[in-house]
C-alpha cells in the first residue's frame, strides 16, 4: 500500500507537508542558513583551536599528543604507507584544502576579481607587497641558520579569519571592500603555493618526479578531449598524489593541479538550456494532465531526470566540485587540521631563549607590521602611480583595516611552519605560539579599526559574498 496512504498530508498551493514538517522546516531553515556563512567555519576553526590547546596544556597532553601521532598505514601490493596520523592529516587530507583553493584560484583568474587586469592590479600589488615585506622583516630578525627556514612562515593570510571577521562587521563595510580581501587572500594563496614548491622541496626522486610529470600530463589531456565526469580525475590526482609524495615536492600540491585540470567550461551554453528547458517542461505539462505522481507516471519521471542532466551540463565541473568541496573543506578538513596542530604548549621561558625569540618577533612583527607596512604601501604607491584604483566606495583608510586583517596568517602559516622546522620541534612549538599571538593581534585591532572606521556609515550588506 502506498506510504501517502498513512500519513496525514496536508497539501497547500501545490506543497505536501507531512506531519510536523513545517515544525521541522522553521527551526532547521535558520540553521542551514547560517552554516552557508563565512563566520560559521570561523567559529568552528576557533572552537578547534581552542580544544587542541586546552588539552596541548593540561593533564590529557600525553593521551592528545599519542593520538595525533599514532600510526596508520596501509599495503597495496608492493606499496606500503605507514605514517602518523599527523602526518595523514598535514598530507593527504589538507590536499582537498588545497583542492578547493586550486578551483577558487582557477576561478577568480578566469571570471573572477583577478580575470579584469584593471581590477586585479591592486589586490595583486598588495598581495605582493603583503608577502615580500613580512618575510623581509622576519630575515631581518632570523639572517642565518636554522630559524632562517621560516622566512615564508608570516607571508600567509587566513582568508577563512580574515573574511569571518569582515562579515562580522556586517554594513560598517562596504562590499567593494571585502572583494579586495577576498581578491588579495586568494593572489596570496597562490603566492603561497609557488613558495612551497620551490623553496619547500626536499630531495628530489627523479623517477617518481618523473611519473608525477605523466599523470599532470594525463590530467591535462582529460580536460583538453573533454571529460566531464570527476571519477577519471579523481582516479589519476590520487595517483599523482603518492608520485608526489615520492618525489620530494610536497604532495597537497597535487590537489593544485588537480584544480586546474578541472574544466571551466560548461557543455551547454545558456541559450541552449533555455530552449531545452522550456521544451522539457512543455512535454512534462503534457504528461501532468494525464494524473498520477511521480513515482508512478514513468514519462514525467523520465522528464524530471532530462531536466537534471541539462541543468548539470549547463553547469561547469568546475563550478560544481567547488560547490561540493567548499563546506567539506570548510566545516571539516580545516578544523581537523587546526585540532592536530594548534596544540602548542604555551612555554614562553624557551620563546626568551636565544635565538628562539628572535623566530617569536620575528613572525609576530611580519605578520602584525609587516602586513600592514607592505599592503598598504603596496597599494599607495599602485594608486599614487596610476595602476591602479581604489574599489568603489572604499577609503584608504579602509584598505588599512583589511591589511590588518590579513595579518591574520592561522591555516596557511601553520603549514608552512610545519615545513621550514620540521625535525625541530621547539622551533616549531615557538613559531606556532607566534602565529597564534599575532593572528590574534591583527584580528582584534583589524577589526577594531574597521569597526570605528565605519561608525558612523551604513554600506548595503557585504555578508552575501562570504557565503
Amino acid at each position: 500500500m502506498s506510504e501517502h496512504k498513512h500519513v496525514n498530508v496536508e497539501q497547500e498551493t501545490g506543497v505536501y507537508y507531512a506531519p510536523w514538517e513545517k515544525t521541522a522546516d522553521r527551526i532547521l531553515t535558520p540553521f542551514e542558513h547560517f552554516i552557508h556563512r563565512e563566520t560559521t567555519s570561523s567559529l568552528i576553526l576557533v572552537a578547534a583551536t581552542v580544544l587542541a590547546l586546552i588539552l596541548a596544556n593540561s593533564v590529557f597532553y600525553e593521551a592528545y599528543y599519542h593520538f595525533t601521532h599514532m600510526d596508520l598505514g596501509f599495503s597495496i601490493g608492493g606499496l606500503t604507507l605507514n605514517k602518523p596520523l599527523h602526518h595523514w592529516v598535514n598530507d593527504g587530507l589538507m590536499t582537498l584544502f588545497f583542492f578547493v583553493v586550486g578551483l577558487e584560484l582557477k576561478r577568480e583568474i578566469l571570471v573572477g576579481e583577478l580575470a579584469n587586469p584593471r581590477k586585479a592590479a591592486l589586490p595583486i600589488m598588495a598581495a605582493i607587497g603583503g608577502m615580500a615585506v613580512p618575510a623581509l622583516v622576519y630575515y631581518a630578525f632570523n639572517p642565518s641558520g636554522a630559524m632562517a627556514n621560516g622566512w615564508a612562515v608570516p607571508m600567509a593570510t587566513d582568508i577563512a579569519f580574515a573574511i569571518g571577521l569582515m562579515v562580522m562587521l556586517g554594513d560598517r563595510v562596504p562590499r567593494s571592500l571585502m572583494a579586495f580581501l577576498v581578491a588579495l587572500a586568494i593572489a596570496d594563496d597562490l603566492g603561497a603555493v609557488i613558495i612551497i614548491a620551490l623553496f619547500y622541496t626536499e630531495n628530489l626522486h627523479l623517477p617518481a618526479l618523473a611519473m608525477a610529470g605523466g599523470f599532470t600530463a594525463i590530467l591535462a589531456f582529460f580536460n583538453f578531449i573533454g571529460v566531464r565526469w570527476s571519477v577519471p580525475y579523481f582516479l589519476i590526482a590520487v595517483l599523482l598524489w603518492v608520485a608526489m609524495l615520492y618525489s620530494g615536492i610536497h604532495p597537497t600540491l597535487a590537489g593544485i593541479i588537480g584544480a586546474f585540470a578541472v574544466p571551466a567550461r560548461p557543455k551547454f551554453d545558456p541559450e541552449y538550456f533555455r530552449e531545452k528547458s522550456i521544451e522539457i517542461l512543455d512535454k512534462f505539462d503534457i504528461s501532468h494532465k494525464g494524473g498520477g505522481n511521480v513515482m508512478t507516471n514513468v514519462t514525467m519521471k523520465s522528464l524530471i531526470q532530462s531536466m537534471e542532466d541539462l541543468v548539470l551540463s549547463v553547469m561547469t565541473p568546475l563550478q560544481r566540485l567547488e560547490h561540493i568541496w567548499h563546506m567539506p573543506v570548510a566545516f571539516v578538513v580545516i578544523p581537523v587540521f587546526a585540532f592536530f596542530n594548534a596544540g602548542v604548549v604555551f612555554n614562553f621561558g624557551s620563546v626568551f631563549d636565544g635565538a628562539n625569540a628572535n623566530v617569536f618577533w620575528g613572525i609576530i612583527c611580519g605578520l602584525v607590521f609587516g602586513k600592514l607596512m607592505g599592503i598598504t604601501g603596496a597599494c599607495w604607491l599602485a594608486i599614487k602611480f596610476g595602476f591602479a584604483q581604489l574599489p568603489s566606495n572604499t577609503s584608504f583608510r579602509q584598505i588599512v583595516g583589511a591589511a590588518l586583517l590579513a595579518g591574520i596568517g592561522f591555516t596557511m602559516s601553520v603549514f608552512i611552519a610545519q615545513l621550514a622546522f620540521a625535525g625541530d620541534d621547539e622551533l616549531l612549538q615557538v613559531a606556532k605560539m607566534g602565529i597564534l599571538i599575532a593572528s590574534l593581534l591583527s584580528g582584534a585591532i583589524g577589526f577594531l579599526w574597521l569597526w570605528f572606521a565605519g561608525k558612523n556609515k551604513r554600506y548595503e550588506c557585504s555578508s552575501s559574498l562570504a557565503a
